[in-house]
């Protein structure tokens, strides 16, 4: 599938702007499992990344007539959205009084030859997903971008709008406390 032309999510954000629920309906097919997956990153727990992408789709649809163009590409807008909600939601007390459920742990489904090797997968799983969780929300994001979304450096930097330079030092710093972290 190949990625929209940004002429066409600029006139699509018009549109939604305008009240056009098609395009609205076009630009939630197109973006939400991208920005869901931002913010299951972010909250580690898929009830509260619904939560939040459908917060974020209201705040859109409510807000599309004020979005210009100039400043940022519809995407990074949409993203800060996301990126804003699940913040907000990890700092309200909504977020903490909410009811315990199972981590989000990233690990590959699939078929084991042996279910040690299975249960050493998930347990490497399990450590990386903790040792993320101890980075900061920066550093965090950008090795998210970097390695799980496959962005290159400089994607990374204008999809957060940070200078490169940044972004790379984010990234080098995340690295050495990962690895520290897993033990490599």
């Amino acid at each position: 599938m190949t990625e929209p032309l940004p002429e066409h999510d600029v006139a699509m954000m018009k549109a939604i702007g305008r009240g056009d629920r098609q395009a609205f309906e076009q630009l939630y097919r197109q973006t939400s499992p991208r920005l869901y997956a931002i913010a299951l990153r972010i909250l580690r727990r898929q009830s509260w990344a619904e939560e939040v992408l459908h917060e974020s789709f209201i705040s859109v649809w409510n807000r599309a007539a004020s979005y210009d163009p100039q400043l940022s590409s519809p995407l990074t807008w949409l993203t800060h959205i996301v990126r804003n909600r699940a913040i907000d939601w990890l700092r309200s007390a909504g977020g903490k009084a909410a009811e315990r459920e199972d981590e989000f742990v990233d690990v590959e489904v699939g078929s084991f030859a042996e279910p040690v090797e299975a249960l050493q997968r998930s347990q490497e799983g399990q450590k990386l997903s903790a040792c993320l969780e101890h980075l900061p929300i920066d550093q965090r994001q950008s090795i998210v971008l970097a390695y799980y979304q496959g962005m290159s450096h400089g994607e990374v930097s204008v999809y957060l709008q940070q200078p490169l330079g940044t972004v790379k030092s984010w990234i080098r710093r995340a690295l050495d406390h990962l690895k520290d972290c897993v033990g490599l």
